[in-house]
C-alpha cells in the first residue's frame, strides 16, 4: 500500500501526558521511558511527513467543568476529571511542541471519549482521502489507542499499531495489551520496521516514475 494511502494517527500527544508538570505525566512516565515512546513517535512523525503519509493528530479536550460528559463519570474519564486534565485552552491540553501540527497535518476535533472515531469526523476524513492503512501511536496503550484500533479494524481499515510509540499507566498494562490484544485487531509493528516500510514504498514509487 502506498504511503499516500497511509495515515499515521497520533493520539493525545498532549502536555498532560507527555511533559513534566502535566497532571497525568507521572502516571505514564515509566511506560514512556520503557518504550522510548516520545523519541520513537517523533521519528515516525518526521518520516511520515518526509515520505508522504497523511499525518493526523487526535487530541482530547474538555471545556472547563467537563459539561460535555456525565456529571458522574466513572472509569478512566473519572480519572481525567479528578486530575483536572485536558482542559481546553490550558497548557496541559496543548499538543506537545515536539509534535506540533504543521500546515500539511490534520487535527481531528471533538474527541471527548476513548475512541478517536467516536465523536469526531475521523472516519470521513480517512475515507475522503482514500486511506486504506491506519497506523496508531499514543496514549493510553490499552485505552484510547486500543479503542481506536478496534474500531478501525471493524470498519475495514488495515490497522498497524506501533508497539514502541505507545504508553500506559504501567509498563505491565502496556505489555499485556500489546501481547494479547493488539494482534487480534492489528499488525503490531516497531517504529523502525514501519519507517523502513515507508522508505521502501517511496523508493518503489520513485522507481516506477522513472526517478
Amino acid at each position: 500500500m502506498s504511503n499516500e494511502s497511509t495515515a499515521v494517527v497520533f493520539i493525545e500527544f498532549q502536555n498532560d501526558f507527555t511533559s513534566p508538570g502535566g497532571v497525568l505525566h507521572d502516571a505514564v512516565k515509566d511506560s514512556i521511558e520503557a518504550n522510548s515512546t516520545l523519541d520513537n513517535a517523533a521519528r515516525v512523525l518526521a518520516s511520515a511527513r518526509e515520505h508522504g503519509a497523511v499525518v493526523i493528530h487526535s487530541p482530547i479536550s474538555f471545556a472547563p467543568g467537563y459539561n460535555e460528559i456525565s456529571s458522574h463519570p466513572y472509569g478512566i474519564l473519572k480519572g481525567v476529571v479528578d486530575a483536572t486534565a485536558f482542559v481546553k485552552g490550558q497548557w496541559g491540553a496543548e499538543i506537545d511542541a515536539r509534535f506540533a501540527p504543521q500546515p500539511t497535518d490534520i487535527v481531528i476535533e471533538g474527541k471527548r471519549g476513548l475512541d478517536a472515531f467516536g465523536s469526531t469526523n475521523l472516519d470521513f476524513i480517512l475515507r475522503s482521502k482514500g486511506i486504506g492503512k491506519v497506523v496508531l501511536a499514543g496514549f493510553l496503550t490499552n485505552c484510547c489507542v486500543e479503542s481506536t484500533m478496534r474500531t478501525a479494524y471493524e470498519r475495514g481499515f488495515e490497522v498497524v499499531t506501533l508497539t514502541d510509540a505507545v504508553a500506559a499507566t504501567s509498563v505491565e498494562e502496556g505489555e499485556s495489551a500489546v501481547r494479547f490484544n493488539y494482534p487480534m485487531f492489528s499488525t503490531p509493528t516497531t517504529s523502525d520496521a514501519f519507517i523502513a516500510t515507508m522508505e521502501s514504498s517511496r523508493d518503489l514509487a520513485d522507481t516506477s516514475r522513472g526517478y
